[in-house]
């Protein structure tokens, strides 16, 4: 694996965290930046693609943002009212 070494700095407390964090685990400090990296990565992706999924869908049915919020509003009401 091709690695490249960098510098960041932590608050103490959250580096104190990470390192609890990592001990309880078994693994290196480095082992769980590295996964809450890509965590990180993975998740932003997925959002993106629901983001850009909605905003298709709006786009071929020529709604605004406005129009949106509103059928979600509606949609929470009638939820509850239901309740």
């Amino acid at each position: 694996m091709n690695t490249s070494t960098v510098n960041i700095s932590f608050q103490k407390n959250l580096l104190s965290e990470i390192d609890m964090v990592a001990k309880r685990e078994h693994r290196t400090r480095s082992e769980l930046l590295r996964e809450a990296a890509r965590a990180y990565i993975d998740q932003k992706q997925r959002w993106d693609g629901i983001f850009s999924y909605g905003e298709s869908i709006a786009n071929s049915r020529k709604l605004s943002e406005d129009d949106v919020s509103r059928e979600i509003a509606q949609l929470r009401t009638e939820k509850k009212s239901r309740q």
